[in-house]
């Protein structure tokens, strides 16, 4: 198991009675529980900051006229082949 360290947070009280009423359901520890949440907002954060990227990208570089015809050119080669029935 990795190394861990322990922290201590404070939360509003309605909060953390919303939260134990989640975990008991889920039969997780407090520990399991906040591990979860955090592993999965960083995990968000993550994909988020790469669409991110990947939209500047685009539109710093958009496909050019000639890709968007030989994509559908391409598209409609492979539709053709089809067996449509």
């Amino acid at each position: 198991m990795p190394k861990t360290a322990k922290i201590a947070i404070s939360l509003p009280e309605d909060f953390l009675d919303a939260i134990e009423e989640e975990r008991k359901a889920t039969g997780e520890s407090r520990s399991q529980f906040f591990r979860r949440a955090i592993e999965s907002y960083w995990q968000r954060t993550k994909e988020r900051l790469a669409v991110e990227q990947y939209l500047e990208g685009y539109r710093k570089t958009p496909e050019s006229l000639e890709e968007v015809e030989a994509v559908h050119r391409a598209g409609a080669a492979i539709l053709a082949e089809e067996p449509w029935d």
